[in-house]
């Protein structure tokens, strides 16, 4: 039987709410208001309380994936919040995950349907309102964190990873592309291990989230729940940054990718897909085989759109990636290798997509960019 991450590590993104112990942190006098208790089955918590906002993912039985009611509660909420709170932490219910990312499965069996249009269109608008929130936005990216859920941690200020995390961006398996702005951030980590995590989706555990440039801190998960604490009861906005490197602390193990750091960036450096796997057939060593062997798998289509939007992204701000995006999802909706990967990998799970077309070759630099051609001004992506 498959693992709850191998079910879920392919779908870009995708804990139970017996104990909140935030909640008992907004107030050590007070019990939770009614107004809050009431909504421990919602699929998205929200406190209406204190002058500190937080946002509680609440779909633990699913990894807290995320789907369109939920974004466009956690938007409305943050929304609110930003002229109300003095500070915005997000986290996740349970100790499995913060958010495993989106339900890619609903999405690819509705089609390109108004409404799976609206969930990247409006997920996408809640990447751009984080990334230029205006009040600090610390995410606890404390377990599983993929596609959707990074978009929800990674453009704000603080993220702050533990032992606990599983970070990835494994959307070319499923024949999509790194979403969620990942056009931006990606391309913008250290010489090309962006493009390499976007490529392979390459899992990082715990402290490599931190070596990575991913999260800004790390704090061991024992010690989360008095983080969570501290910050509720912070006085003043202005003390976080000190509050989070209090809590900070040396990850145990070191990066997972240091010894091979030099080879993504030599083999990495290539002008195009087929130039990498060249490179990589030169290299040789058994990483170079293993990272070939982990490429064959996915989409030809997938991986040269990937490949592209990075090159574009590192050129391009937050809110310039997300339009851009936005007509790489439309597209993929409509036609790509998208409903074969998620056919595969998650409805028969035979792990055995049939790419088309198959090979990289016959993936045409103008099929490439069909994908990238501009929506119609009525269908672009507006953000405010």
């Amino acid at each position: 039987m498959q693992s709850p991450i191998q079910r879920l590590v392919y779908t870009f993104g995708h804990r139970t709410c017996s104990q909140l112990p935030l909640i008992a942190a907004i107030s050590s006098t007070k019990p939770p208001t009614m107004a809050y208790s009431a909504r421990q089955s919602s699929s998205v918590l929200a406190t209406e309380s204190s002058n500190k906002g937080m946002i509680i993912l609440n779909r633990p039985k699913a990894l807290n994936a995320i789907n369109l009611e939920m974004v466009r509660k956690i938007y409305k909420h943050l929304k609110k919040s930003e002229k109300t709170k003095s500070l915005m932490i997000i986290k996740g219910t349970g100790d499995k995950a913060f958010c495993a990312g989106g339900d890619v499965r609903a999405l690819v069996e509705a089609g390109p349907t108004d409404e799976s249009k609206s969930f990247f269109r409006e997920e996408y608008s809640t990447n751009a309102l984080i990334g230029n929130y205006k009040i600090p936005y610390i995410a606890i990216i404390d377990g599983i964190t993929m596609g959707g859920g990074v978009g929800l941690s990674v453009h704000g200020q603080y993220r702050v990873a533990t032992d606990r995390t599983l970070f990835a961006m494994p959307e070319t398996a499923i024949g999509l592309f790194p979403d969620v702005g990942g056009s931006y951030f990606l391309p913008r980590l250290q010489g090309k291990l962006g493009l390499y995590l976007g490529l392979t989706g390459y899992r990082l555990r715990g402290g490599d989230v931190f070596y990575s440039g991913i999260s800004t801190h790390y704090c061991e998960s024992s010690k989360i729940p008095e983080l969570e604490t501290a910050l509720l009861n912070c006085p003043d906005a202005d003390d976080v940054p000190e509050l989070l490197q209090k809590f900070h602390s040396t990850p145990e193990k070191p990066f997972s990718l240091q010894p091979v750091l030099e080879q993504i960036n030599k083999n990495f450096s290539a002008d195009s897909v087929e130039g990498i796997l060249e490179n990589l057939q030169n290299d040789g060593s058994e990483w170079a085989k293993k990272t070939l062997e982990t490429l064959s798998k996915m989409s030809p289509t997938s991986m040269k759109v990937t490949f592209r939007q990075l090159e574009l992204g590192s050129q391009l701000s937050l809110a310039q990636c997300l339009i851009m995006e936005y007509r790489l999802a439309v597209r993929h909706l409509e036609c790509s290798d998208f409903k074969e990967g998620v056919r595969a990998l998650l409805i028969d799970k035979d792990q055995k997509p049939q790419w088309q077309p198959t090979q990289l070759a016959d993936v045409t630099e103008e099929h490439v960019q069909w994908f990238f051609r501009k929506l119609p001004d009525t269908e672009e992506l507006k953000l405010d």
